[in-house]
């Protein structure tokens, strides 16, 4: 599915939080979205998924490219797991196919394939207060999965984890990108994330957000292992992008607390 960000702006009352986006994402493609505090990431994220209607501008949807199966084009996996503690694993997992028309033997299908591919098959039966952070994480990418998405919207989900973690999960979403070639937008504040999982890192300025610079990065996400002298090259080209700008944002935040 390819997606078309044209002229998009937003306000909030008196606060211009957006002004003319205009971005073309590709089938296949991973694009990242960093910035400083305040810059509009997530705003431009719920547009995209059709969560919040610009103050002007369109996004396009060519769907012609949607994957087999596919319940919903556009799917988030957001920073909090928003797991229901009553259901198991393979409950919370069931929730967002209820509601379309497939009988429970198809669910059951597409509940046992996500569990395979997110390596959760052991913990189908589990409860959420059962699960590590990283495993809670894991069920909603599972959940996520199940409706076959074309585009996966992902909005810092991996920012409440433990280090350890983290990394564990970077290398997941890695093999997952490599493998399926999934369309996604990537929201975070950690550069060594947008690094390790873009094709292309979008910088944007500070309030309004708009595009400083669109960053591509060539070496195939499944060659890419934490630590490489290459990676590190970009990280340090886009903190030299951002620096100046989340420093003074910072200061802002600091101003106002």
């Amino acid at each position: 599915m390819r997606l078309t960000i044209k002229n998009v702006s937003h306000r909030y009352d008196q606060v211009e939080a957006l002004r003319d986006i205009n971005l073309a994402i590709e089938p296949g493609e991973v694009v990242a979205l960093i910035g400083p505090s305040g810059c509009g990431k997530s705003t431009l994220l719920s547009i995209i998924g059709g969560m919040l209607a610009p103050s002007s501008g369109d996004v396009l949807i060519d769907d012609q490219a949607k994957p087999e199966g596919c319940l919903n084009p556009l799917t988030y996996v957001f920073q909090d797991f928003a797991l229901l503690p009553w259901r198991t694993v393979a409950g919370n997992i069931s929730l967002v196919l209820e509601d379309h028309p497939l009988s429970k033997s198809e669910r059951d299908v597409r509940i046992e394939e996500v569990l395979a591919q997110t390596n959760l098959s052991d913990f189908r039966d589990a409860y959420p207060k059962q699960l590590s952070g990283g495993m809670k994480q894991r069920v909603g990418i599972a959940r996520a999965l199940a409706v076959r998405p074309a585009v996966l919207l992902m909005d810092e989900p991996l920012s409440a984890l433990d280090a350890q973690t983290r990394i564990l999960l970077l290398d997941e979403f890695s093999d997952l990108f490599a493998r399926t070639g999934m369309t996604a937008v990537y929201v975070t504040h950690n550069l060594n994330e947008a690094v390790r999982l873009a094709h292309r890192v979008v910088a944007l300025r500070r309030r309004p957000g708009t595009i400083k610079e669109i960053h591509s990065i060539d070496i195939p996400i499944q060659d890419r292992r934490e630590g490489m002298h290459e990676l590190v090259s970009h990280e340090q080209a886009l903190w030299n992008l951002i620096r100046d700008e989340a420093i003074a944002a910072d200061k802002e935040l600091e101003n106002v607390a």
